[in-house]
């Protein structure tokens, strides 16, 4: 896809000169102005589909787009969580939000760009971020009003995010002092920001308590009950001996809960499990399970405030801010024990 930044290139400006130019500024000399419109014909170059688009009209529609599969999407509660605070703020302020749910990361791309050139949405709110996003990387480079709930790893954005690597230090550390002495680490997708941030928090935590860090322990599943099940019941079978798990995700920690029962583990005197986002399914597991609350309803408000700001203040769009909000490691049951026992990947 042919960028702002190409055109300036070729025309040898500034991308903000050729924003000014797309959106019809009166302070760019002809020459120059010539030079543009040169530029983006020759490059095949759709200006009224992004920039121009953005400046002069306006849907009230918010994009919030989702990079998983629909069942795997509409299954975990974060997402709920997350769409019932964006959509609190959307109604309150007279917006609309258009729900984009993509397979994969490319098409999650091509998806969110044509939103924009289709003229369909004022502004996107990305859901979870990866290492050398592409998604975003495009949408910074088009200058499109956006708002990332997490972190980006290269670039300063809008975001909207949790310390997930001091909540997940401070979950290993809480099974450390249990007297767990084996904690394996369950995570999602390696390519995905937040799941890196966690890891680096288990990380943390093990150097601390003079643990050394084996990669062996440190598992990728697919987030899902039955994905967080059967990594560790691989993890088993290649002889990996743990007593505890520290789970990225509350389903892959219903996932450890379930690999207990079925290998006739006690939690948690044999197996502690803790998970992450404290979400409403917590209230039907026995005994009740100690997870990391994470403010995802606020995430939704917060990240929704933030682009409807940005977008009816257009002097404040370039400002770079990132909001950090507070989680709490609930303790519950399923990580607590008096004594330790035999270590259940045996």
């Amino acid at each position: 896809m042919v960028t702002i930044k190409d055109v300036a290139r070729r025309a040898a400006v500034s991308p903000s000169t050729v924003s000014r130019v797309i959106a019809g500024s009166n302070r760019i000399s002809l020459q120059t102005k010539l030079r543009v419109q040169q530029a983006m014909e020759e490059l095949n170059y759709v200006p009224n589909a992004i920039a121009r688009s953005l400046a002069r009209s306006h849907t009230r529609t918010i994009g919030f787009t989702v990079a998983r599969q629909a069942d795997e999407a509409f299954a975990n509660p974060f997402f709920s969580e997350v769409m019932r605070g964006m959509s609190t703020v959307a109604q309150a302020r007279d917006y609309n939000i258009l729900l984009s749910i993509n397979p994969s990361a490319e098409e999650e791309r091509e998806k969110c760009m044509r939103l924009i050139k289709e003229r369909r949405v004022d502004g996107i709110i990305v859901s979870t971020s990866r290492m050398k996003d592409r998604l975003i990387d495009a949408l910074a480079e088009e200058q499109i009003p956006f708002v990332l709930i997490g972190r980006s790893a290269e670039k300063p954005v809008l975001s909207v995010n949790n310390d997930n690597v001091q909540a997940a230090r401070t979950a290993t550390i809480h099974l450390f002092e249990q007297g767990y002495e084996r904690v394996l680490f369950l995570g999602g997708d390696r390519r995905l920001v937040v799941t890196q941030d966690r890891l680096a928090g288990y990380k943390q935590a093990c150097y601390e308590w003079q643990r050394a860090y084996d990669e062996a322990y440190a598992l990728e599943a697919e987030f899902s009950i039955e994905g967080g099940y059967r990594e560790l019941l691989e993890a088993k079978e290649r002889g990996i001996a743990f007593d505890a798990v520290l789970a990225a995700d509350d389903l892959l920690a219903l996932g450890a809960f379930k690999y207990a029962e079925t290998s006739h583990y006690r939690v948690p005197e044999q197996l502690g499990v803790v998970g992450f986002n404290d979400s409403p399914l917590l209230s039907f597991v026995s005994p009740p399970m100690t997870s990391v609350r994470i403010l995802a309803y606020e995430l939704g408000i917060e990240a929704m405030e933030l682009l409807i700001d940005t977008l009816e203040k257009p002097a404040k769009a370039g400002m770079k801010k990132e909001i950090l909000l507070p989680s709490e490691l609930i303790v519950r049951a399923s990580s607590v024990r008096s004594g330790g026992e035999k270590t259940a990947g045996r």
